[in-house]
């Protein structure tokens, strides 16, 4: 049991292996006899999950940034509500797949919604929650969305250059917050990628 709950954030750009990082980082944990959440954003409950589609709909083309933007920070709001705090307070391990840190380089890096305006929205919907660790896996734009597939949602159908731009964002914010977020090529094995997640989530771990 830890002496309180954990909270670990997934980001980086489209076809970075995020999803599959987070759910072998659960499943190890697991096995360590860790409880632990794994959820996703937008998404992880009934209402996140509607707005979730709503979000990423390709016939939804007109959506503008503003709508775009309150619409996540909106799923956010409910999830942080119904599942992550109330698993932090049972000393809990939440891992999550994508979180604030992905508004500010999507909305707000690509998108040109000032960082600070998010930041002071983002404040409010988490009640200040902050992840204690954020893995940041790193990959060339251009090669993360040929990864991601044909079945693109709408997101996926932005520009290459607008996902140059998320990139590069990310990178900012990991530059910004280097105490928080490690950086991670995703080019490398899997393996190997989870391997330095495992040992770096143990180690901090072990200073809770």
């Amino acid at each position: 049991m830890l002496r309180r709950g954990l909270f670990i954030t997934f980001e980086g750009p489209e076809g970075s292996g995020k999803t599959t990082h987070s759910k072998l980082l659960c499943e190890f944990l697991h096995k360590k006899g860790f409880k632990v959440l794994h959820t996703r954003e937008p998404g992880g409950t009934l209402i996140s999950e509607k707005i979730r589609k709503i979000l990423l709909d390709p016939k939804n083309k007109g959506m503008g940034v503003g709508c775009e933007m309150l619409l996540y920070m909106a799923a956010r709001a409910q999830i942080v509500k119904e599942k992550i705090l109330p698993s932090l307070e049972q000393r809990k391990i939440v891992i999550c797949d994508r979180f604030t840190d992905a508004t500010l380089a999507y909305q707000g890096y690509a998108g040109g919604i000032d960082l600070k305006v998010i930041d002071n929205i983002a404040s409010i919907v988490t009640k200040g929650l902050k992840p204690d660790i954020t893995f940041l896996l790193d990959i060339d734009a251009r090669l993360g969305l040929l990864r991601a597939g044909r079945s693109k949602d709408r997101m996926e159908r932005k520009s290459v250059l607008y996902h140059n731009k998320v990139r590069s964002g990310y990178l900012d914010i990991a530059r910004k917050e280097s105490g928080r977020v490690k950086v991670i090529s995703a080019t490398a094995k899997i393996k190997d990628v989870q391997s330095v997640i495992r040992n770096f989530t143990l180690l901090t771990m072990s200073k809770v």
